[in-house]
């Protein structure tokens, strides 16, 4: 665990414990922010080393999209995991080209079109996984690391 890491994990539980009612609102705020700032094209770390969870309704679009029938879909490229989610069997993400471009960007899982959750509603009650981002997108970490001067925690 590195220093940053800890930084974080301490702020975030203290937030945890305060429920901030601006929480929301500075989240959104550097979101925009940062996501101004970074190209994640550049990075691509969360397609290199981690899966989204696929719904039925995923995989029936993106199975749709590829022109394979939903089952073809999972023989190939799915799995369940220990809490019976299917994601990626393999990391990278089997649909991200050499460019770090997604060749089913249109038809996304939805966890891909909401990650890094940073956006949403109800922050405070997703703070463990943002902790979790921290360590995957650098946008994240920013975004944490702006939020303790705009929200003291």
């Amino acid at each position: 665990m590195n220093e940053r890491y800890a930084e974080h994990k301490r702020y975030l539980n203290r937030l945890k414990a305060r429920k901030p009612k601006k929480l929301d609102e500075a989240f959104e705020q550097l979101h925009e922010e940062v996501f101004e700032e970074v190209d994640c094209l550049a990075c691509a770390n969360c397609c290199k080393t981690t899966s989204p969870i696929f719904t039925d309704t995923d995989i029936e679009r993106i199975a749709k999209h590829l022109r394979i029938r939903p089952s073809d879909l999972i023989a190939r490229y799915l799995h369940l995991d220990e809490d019976r989610h299917y994601v990626l069997n393999s990391s990278p993400c089997t649909f991200l080209g050499s460019d770090n471009y997604c060749s089913i960007y249109e038809v996304r899982p939805k966890a891909c079109r909401e990650y890094p959750h940073t956006d949403r509603r109800r922050m405070v009650q997703i703070l463990d996984l943002t902790l979790a981002n921290t360590t995957i997108c650098p946008a994240v970490a920013t975004i944490v690391d702006r939020l303790q001067h705009l929200v003291p925690a």
